[in-house]
């Protein structure tokens, strides 16, 4: 078995990073779990190398000198042939202005170092399968193209190509009533094994026999009325079933109208249904990602921003009220010098399940905005009904009694909270409200903490 043959496979990765020692720690990794990792210090050598050899992923830091990371992105979506490489982000900043620009420049992911080398290569699998998924899409596209280009030529071609297709192809002729003139069935003029095998028949069983009602009756009745609406309009007709049809499920057929009847052509896609399928699934996870935090799996900063503004607009034109708990673990850097970073890891997250389970309406969102800080937003609740969920969100972590022998407050952990509540104006910013819970979080923390002020 050829090792470096199977690790070229598994993605081809550019890495660009002012920071030698950024490089090859995530180098060292990559090239571990058995990618190909080329590594560059500068954007002008990023746009060099890709020109020479395009990756699969570029992992591009933000602040370089001469060239930072957002222009190198725009540079490489500008080009035609470089614009498809997927770029993901991974920098120092935590800001959400620049993960904004990073998106706006062209970047399909945004990571925030310190990171975990789970997180990114996670990130990193889910767009290398889109990539191949897309690309096999795209063959099955072409392929499907080619196939409803034969159905426009001549009758005479369709003869010469039936024994030939991989494709399900037959022609049929209306019979009518004299009286009249309705199509009652139609007769098969020519058909290949391909759909003969299907059916469970010969050719010559079917050619020159009024067979389709028969055939469609345990398939899809509705289906005859179909054909005869394109041999009496001319409008084709496109489209997808689903039918355990000899060794396969999916399909897709075209049926044009051919003299007085249609030809048809069926392809089998249960290939392609899988690969829509399995991109449905990336994409979800990768929405999934975008939008929780990676520690705590409860809402991260993103999610939290695009909410607030989506309440604060609603509920704006409703002329409702939304509230904003604002809390922090007290003492909580006494906590992680204590028990160590890991133990702190664990009592975030414990604190923000606990939350989220105490939270009950579905519009109402549990976020961590940061380090040991998280918010509640809380749409069409007034002050008082605030004050409710903060209350019950303190006594949910004391019942929790975390241990916390260095808080001078109390002996297990305890948070602070800042409550505001107002009705949204289409005149004044969504993030004064972070500011007010922000101020009423201070003065929380200012009067002995372990409680909330409004």
């Amino acid at each position: 078995m050829n090792l470096d043959s199977d690790k070229e496979n598994k993605g081809n990765i550019l890495l660009v990073d002012d920071n030698p020692k950024n490089l090859h720690l995530l180098s060292d990794s990559l090239i571990k779990l058995g990618y190909t990792v080329r590594s560059v210090t500068s954007g002008r050598m990023a746009l060099k190398t890709v020109k020479v050899k395009q990756p699969d992923i570029i992992f591009l830091d933000i602040k370089m000198p001469e060239m930072d990371g957002y222009q190198v992105c725009r540079t490489l979506k500008a080009d035609e042939v470089l614009r498809a490489i997927p770029i993901i982000f991974i920098s120092a900043l935590d800001d959400v202005f620049d993960k904004v620009i990073a998106f706006e420049s062209g970047g399909i992911d945004y990571i925030t170092k310190p990171f975990q080398m789970e997180e990114v290569v996670a990130r990193l699998e889910n767009q290398l399968t889109i990539q191949r998924q897309r690309r096999l899409l795209e063959q099955e596209n072409i392929k499907r193209r080619e196939t409803e280009e034969i159905l426009y030529q001549s009758r005479a071609m369709l003869a010469s190509i039936l024994n030939s297709s991989l494709d399900g192809i037959a022609a049929m002729q209306a019979v009518r009533n004299p009286a009249t003139g309705e199509i009652e069935d139609f007769r098969c003029l020519a058909i290949n094994p391909v759909i003969a095998k299907a059916f469970g028949r010969k050719c010559e069983e079917i050619i020159g026999k009024l067979v389709l009602k028969k055939l469609l009756t345990n398939l899809e009745p509705e289906l005859f009325n179909h054909f005869v609406n394109v041999v009496e309009t001319g409008e084709a007709l496109k489209q997808d079933f689903y039918h355990p049809l000899g060794n396969f499920s999916w399909y897709h057929f075209v049926a044009v109208k051919l003299d007085d009847g249609f030809a048809i052509t069926i392809r089998d896609i249960t290939a392609r249904k899988q690969i829509e399928l399995a991109l449905q699934d990336a994409n979800q996870k990768l929405e999934q990602l975008a939008n929780l935090d990676g520690l705590t799996q409860v809402a991260n900063r993103r999610c939290f921003d695009a909410r607030l503004k989506t309440e604060w607009k609603r509920l704006a034109r409703e002329q409702q009220p939304l509230s904003l708990i604002m809390f922090d673990v007290d003492k909580f850097k006494l906590y992680n010098d204590y028990y160590g970073h890991l133990a702190g890891d664990d009592c975030l997250i414990r604190i923000a399940q606990t939350v989220q389970q105490t939270i009950h309406r579905p519009a109402d969102l549990v976020a961590r905005y940061g380090g040991e800080e998280f918010l509640v937003l809380l749409p069409n609740t007034d002050l008082r009904g605030a004050i409710k969920v903060a209350e019950s969100i303190q006594q949910a972590i004391h019942t929790l009694a975390i241990p916390h022998v260095k808080s001078d407050v109390k002996d297990i952990i305890t948070v602070s909270l800042g409550i505001t509540s107002r009705i949204p104006n289409w005149d004044i910013k969504p993030y004064i409200l972070i500011a007010s819970a922000d101020k009423a979080l201070y003065h929380a923390k200012q009067n002995g903490r372990d409680r909330y002020c409004v």
